[in-house]
């Protein structure tokens, strides 16, 4: 066993503190470098033509849907990895981990139909012809890459699981570097590269996409320090029960993101039936939104990897003071962070646009924005705790009741109905994120009293 695994049993209140932040600060880095490469994107083919930014958006909007899904479908490799590495079981992590690449490579592959169809089908979506003949190739160049993205995801989960998140931090960092380089390379036609505006955007995301799956490999098979899971790798068997698994843990966790994402992105409709300084304003929230949840989702997900960790150890204890050190940290985070929105709430539309009408819808809506992070908070813990212990099946029915029977109506009877409009779709929001996260602490509560009551 090793002595991470050995020493996790003994911590003191204050490592378990120290050891979320530690395991968390890589992950969220990770994670700020995807919204940072997002803004470059945008800044970039936004100066090139309005047309080009407006086919980006269309293509990148169906394809964050696709992503998420996708992403959360990798994310069942933690729990499996987590409680294998808490066992010392390291080459059997590896053969894990070559049913995982399998696994993620053929939903790539039924993701990509899915999509090709989807492109097959784009003018009759309603959308503006003369922006068609940027969408097609640039959607195409999006499917092509979505095999490369499974790899990187598979990969990632695995480092993270086994509490090496640097290396895929340091990856997604020089990913977002050389994207940068060849976007203005090849959208602009710099140092005598052809400008091919918006599809050059695309080739330089394939080809960051490509590296970012190839880089982890080549360190996972080259890496002496990762030998005992290369040889669980290439002495692996793909096999049915892995497969199975995987299977089990995956499609559950892709559903409850899927909903979560659809839920925000039906009530981005509604919030277009208001107007266009409501859907600005919107936007705006959005983006403020983005930096609490990619430090709260960092934070969370360093706490499925260590809860899964112990529950491999069977040691319950622990699983349970590390649950609720992660909420107590994110309530801590979300407070110090929430401090200077309010303070600075009637500046922070100006940030954006020039329109005072949205700069003062801004500063109203913003409290629900810090109403929701207790919930917020209480749902990305407690749902990456399920992960953890690998009890993910039930967060499917939970994140429906949520986001479907609660947040959209809740949204369109008090923005729409009873014309609060977007003070009132945004209220919908911290009551839907609650009602998750307690749905999601009283199932890991159930399952912890019936672990612990075993006499663990």
């Amino acid at each position: 066993m090793s002595n991470f695994a050995i020493n996790m049993k003994n911590f003191s209140k204050n490592n378990y503190y120290r050891d979320l932040i530690k395991l968390g600060i890589p992950i969220i880095i990770g994670q700020l470098g995807t919204i940072v490469l997002g803004f470059a994107d945008t800044l970039m083919i936004g100066h090139h033509g309005t047309e080009d930014l407006a086919a980006a958006g269309l293509v990148n909007n169906v394809f964050n849907l696709v992503l998420l899904f996708y992403l959360g479908f990798s994310y069942g490799l933690i729990p499996l990895v987590g409680n294998l590495y808490g066992r010392g079981k390291h080459q059997e992590i590896g053969q894990k981990v070559k049913n995982s690449l399998l696994a993620n490579f053929l939903i790539g592959l039924l993701l990509m139909l899915v999509m090709t169809i989807v492109y097959f089908n784009l003018e009759n979506m309603g959308q503006p012809k003369e922006l068609l003949s940027l969408i097609r190739p640039y959607f195409i160049v999006n499917v092509i890459s979505l095999p490369f993205i499974g790899l990187f995801n598979g990969l990632k989960q695995f480092f993270d699981g086994i509490t090496h998140a640097k290396v895929s931090m340091w990856v997604m960092i020089i990913a977002n570097l050389l994207n940068i380089l060849f976007n203005g390379l090849l959208i602009y036609g710099y140092a005598g590269f052809p400008e091919l505006g918006l599809l050059g955007a695309g080739i330089a995301t394939l080809g960051s996409r490509v590296f970012m799956g190839i880089a982890l490999l080549c360190i996972l098979l080259g890496s002496r320090k990762f030998a005992i899971y290369k040889q669980g790798l290439m002495q692996g068997i793909i096999n049915r029960k892995d497969m199975k698994d995987l299977n089990a843990l995956g499609w559950p966790i892709a559903l409850q993101l899927g909903m979560e994402t659809a839920a925000f992105a039906l009530s981005c409709i509604m919030v277009g039936w208001i107007g266009t300084t409501a859907l600005a304003a919107h936007q705006i929230m959005v983006t403020i939104g983005q930096l609490f949840c990619l430090i709260l989702s960092g934070v969370a997900t360093a706490a499925s990897i260590r809860i899964s960790v112990f529950y491999g150890q069977n040691n319950y204890s622990a699983v349970i003071e590390n649950a609720k050190d992660c909420f107590r940290l994110e309530l801590i985070i979300a407070t110090i962070i929430a401090i200077p929105v309010i303070i600075f709430r009637n500046q922070i539309g100006g940030c954006f646009t020039n329109n005072t009408e949205v700069q003062h819808m801004v500063s109203i809506v913003i409290f629900t924005l810090i109403a929701y992070q207790f919930g917020d908070g209480l749902q990305y813990t407690y749902a990456n705790a399920l992960r953890g212990i690998a009890c993910v099946r039930p967060m499917v029915l939970y994140a429906f009741i949520a986001y479907f029977v609660i947040s959209l109506p809740l949204g369109y009877l008090l923005g729409i109905h009873l014309k609060f409009d977007l003070v009132g779709i945004w209220t919908a929001f911290p009551i839907s994120l609650s009602v998750a996260g307690i749905q999601y602490y009283l199932r890991f509560k159930k399952e912890m009293n019936l672990k612990m009551a075993q006499g663990y």
